[in-house]
């Protein structure tokens, strides 16, 4: 079965990778104050080794402003649909920021449409510069929206680069190896809301296909309904249930070309049979548009020799995003993203 050009629980490149049925959790308070990195770093590469994702907790975003944005999130979708559409994803071009009906965008299209919406933004911008860089949309009826979600994604943008050094001194590297590739990056802050299904649910409709990643890092703030699920190794989905206090993390497709398999971008999915409305609010960490993307000569060696040829994280991200999107087959694109092609493995 394959959902992704990124190969799927293959050893090469790697150790053998352990199952598992619950997803670990990494204690980050030893990295913020540098009293055991070492211990940190342990934890990371197991989790980033066997499940490529991690609760984390002792992060240091205050709570007050997870609500908030949680308030601001329930407010955005409960709003009129015509109004919600008048901010569509589309009328941003390959900027990508907007709004996004149910369907709209779908993980896996051979197989699943996703019964989610969701609403993004990222780095504001004063005019369209090149996809994945432009102005945000925002709503003008939710006074408090734009300066909430703004601050959020800002705080997560903090937080991502501190989880990339504890992912850095998993790998054995200086805690700021990522950074050269992170000056300005494409980043995104996804609302997204899941309502529940009733009867027979199978993977024809669900809240979100199976699908990995496309970027570095993941960090993900459920409500207590929650409904992601993650693939492990005996092909069991494994819940990942909402920990208060605790965001989920995961990484991309670009941390698994850029260790060359040594950490899984795991496949996971959204199903929400809960009875309830389930909201989340996913950031997604990519990096510079034109940072090239290959295996790090630190995860090669004659024995794990390279098993992707270089791309770029702006390329890459796009051809993605043009299986997903219906708008994207639309679009005609200039300049580096005109073809997007996935990575190649070699």
């Amino acid at each position: 079965m394959v959902y992704s050009s990124i190969i799927q629980f293959d050893e090469s490149g790697g150790a053998g990778r352990q199952s598992f049925d619950k997803i670990p959790l990494v204690d980050l308070a030893p990295l913020f104050d540098a009293s055991d990195l070492g211990k940190v770093a342990k934890e990371i590469r197991w989790a980033l080794t066997n499940t490529g994702f991690m609760y984390i907790k002792n992060h240091g975003v205050p709570t007050r402003l997870i609500d908030e944005t949680f308030t601001e999130a329930r407010a955005f979708f409960d709003l009129p649909a015509a109004e919600k559409k008048k901010l569509h994803i589309g009328n941003s071009g390959t900027t990508m920021r907007g709004y996004i009906q149910f369907f709209g965008e779908n993980s896996d299209p051979a197989r699943t449409n996703d019964l989610k919406e969701c609403f993004d933004v990222g780095s504001e911008c004063q005019g369209v510069e090149s996809p994945f860089f432009g102005p945000n949309q925002w709503p003008a009826s939710l006074p408090a929206f734009r300066e909430t979600v703004s601050s959020y994604h800002q705080v997560m943008n903090e937080l991502s680069t501190k989880i990339l050094c504890g992912i850095a001194l998993s790998l054995d590297l200086p805690a700021d190896f990522f950074q050269g590739q992170m000056k300005r990056p494409i980043m995104i802050q996804r609302l997204a809301h899941y309502p529940p299904q009733t009867g027979v649910v199978d993977e024809k409709v669900i809240g979100v296909g199976a699908h990995t990643d496309f970027g570095n890092l993941t960090i993900l703030a459920q409500d207590c309904v929650g409904g992601l699920q993650v693939l492990n190794h005996d092909g069991i989905w494994v819940g990942g249930n909402p920990v208060p206090g605790n965001f989920v993390v995961n990484i991309g497709d670009l941390m698994q070309i850029l260790t060359n398999n040594r950490y899984l971008a795991n496949l996971h999915r959204v199903v929400n049979t809960s009875g309830q409305d389930s909201y989340s609010l996913p950031f997604f960490l990519d990096a510079d548009y034109d940072a090239v993307i290959a295996p790090m000569e630190s995860c090669v060696s004659n024995n794990k020799p390279a098993l992707y040829q270089p791309t770029t994280c702006g390329v890459h991200k796009f051809a993605r995003l043009v299986e997903n999107f219906p708008h994207l087959h639309r679009e005609h694109v200039s300049g580096p993203g005109a073809r997007p092609r996935r990575p190649r493995v070699l």
